[in-house]
């Protein structure tokens, strides 16, 4: 059942996820090589509650970190260690924070220094298809219109998107329903309406599909072991339209990057 939210209840949910946004923003400017994941996790973690929130995935069906860091092959929910970042790594980025009794969760893939041309198109890809899907959030499409247009783009660039793993609804529960799966048909699947507040993220591997999971019963890693991709926004439905919640603002910031990729699903301005 869809948890319908108001439009103050949205308000509560900006700032959960902007407190997200910050926190990538932060770890933007940490990640490099040399630098290892127990050290921005614990970073992520004080920064989260400097902000008067609590780590949304900590302690989450006994999840033991702040941040699900996946780097390389790894697709998702990787678990933080001390293994040092390198040169030319690529490294997902998971993040959530509860404030306010409600969630915010989304994610960016970081290049780790300089990375091959092959892997910097597989993240813009990635990414514009994020876009792509936020754009048929609307009020009379479906949730497969959602997924169409995001396996459509990324697999004509000759990707794999991964289907055991889908984005969600999102509000006082981490995940709620409906599913964002980021493959389907056109016109298949739950109807939006305003109200509805979603999770949609892209998970999509320069080869294969297929994936596996570690013993660890967390990490999820790509079959063939070529790199994946991930980049996860909030989104509303308000007045019809889609309106980030989030924002990659604060990455870019640290970056000194410039992007209008979000302005169309924008109502408020960053205050950076």
């Amino acid at each position: 059942m869809v948890v319908l939210k108001t439009l103050e209840e949205i308000e509560l949910m900006r700032e959960s996820a902007l407190i997200v946004s910050k926190t990538l923003g932060m770890l933007a400017s940490e990640i490099k090589p040399g630098v290892d994941g127990l050290y921005l996790d614990k970073l992520a973690e004080t920064f989260i509650r400097d902000h008067g929130a609590e780590p949304g995935f900590l302690g989450m069906y006994d999840f033991p970190n702040t941040l699900n860091l996946s780097p390389n092959a790894q697709v998702v929910h990787g678990i933080p260690n001390n293994e040092p970042l390198k040169e030319g790594d690529i490294i997902s980025v998971d993040c959530g924070a509860l404030k306010n009794s409600y969630y915010g969760d989304h994610a960016y893939t970081f290049a780790v220094g300089e990375i091959a041309p092959e892997i910097n198109q597989l993240l813009q890809v990635t990414k514009t298809s994020l876009y792509k899907g936020i754009a048929e959030f609307k009020a009379g499409n479906r949730v497969g219109d959602v997924g169409f247009a995001i396996q459509n783009y990324c697999e004509s660039h000759g990707y794999g998107v991964v289907r055991e793993l889908v984005g969600h609804g999102l509000g006082k529960k981490l995940h709620e329903s409906p599913e964002m799966p980021n493959y389907g048909k056109r016109g298949r699947g739950k109807k939006f309406v305003d109200g509805m507040v979603v999770a949609i993220e892209p998970m999509i591997n320069m080869g294969t599909r297929r994936i596996k999971q570690l013993r660890d019963g967390w990490t999820i890693l790509t079959a063939d072991k070529k790199p994946s991709a991930h980049f996860e926004h909030n989104v509303a439905l308000i007045d019809g339209k889609p309106e980030l919640l989030s924002t990659f603002d604060y990455i870019y910031e640290a970056l000194g990057i410039q992007s209008e990729e979000e302005t169309p699903f924008k109502s408020i301005k960053t205050p950076l």
